[in-house]
């Protein structure tokens, strides 16, 4: 465990994982698919935010909690706010194809699950 309160880094893995409802390997196969590399902002290297960060999120899952890094916990609480904020955004017609749907799971939750 690293540094901030029990209490703190308790609350970021319960957020974290409400947020991100996906699994590893599920996450993993969306994240080579053509539509998760079509959506987000992009940044230097041609790779979206949210990608860079799913694959990151790949590797949250499967680090066990004890060995988590102050800069994985910011990350978890980078994604749980993504998360929130965009959930927030939901159209209101059939989200099924839909950029944002895709975006949203490129961070590791899929909103028809």
């Amino acid at each position: 465990m690293s540094g901030g309160s029990d209490e703190e880094w308790q609350d970021t893995l319960h957020r974290f994982g409400e947020a991100v409802n996906m699994t590893a390997g599920e996450l993993e196969k969306w994240l080579g698919t053509e539509q998760s590399r079509e959506v987000g902002q992009k940044n230097g290297g041609g790779e979206s935010t949210g990608h860079t960060s799913g694959r990151r999120i790949v590797t949250l899952l499967r680090t066990r909690d004890a060995e988590l890094s102050d800069a994985d916990l910011a990350h978890m609480r980078k994604v749980t706010g993504y998360v929130r904020r965009h959930l927030a955004q939901r159209p209101d017609s059939d989200v099924s194809g839909t950029r944002w749907r895709h975006s949203l799971m490129n961070w590791g939750h899929d909103p028809e699950k």
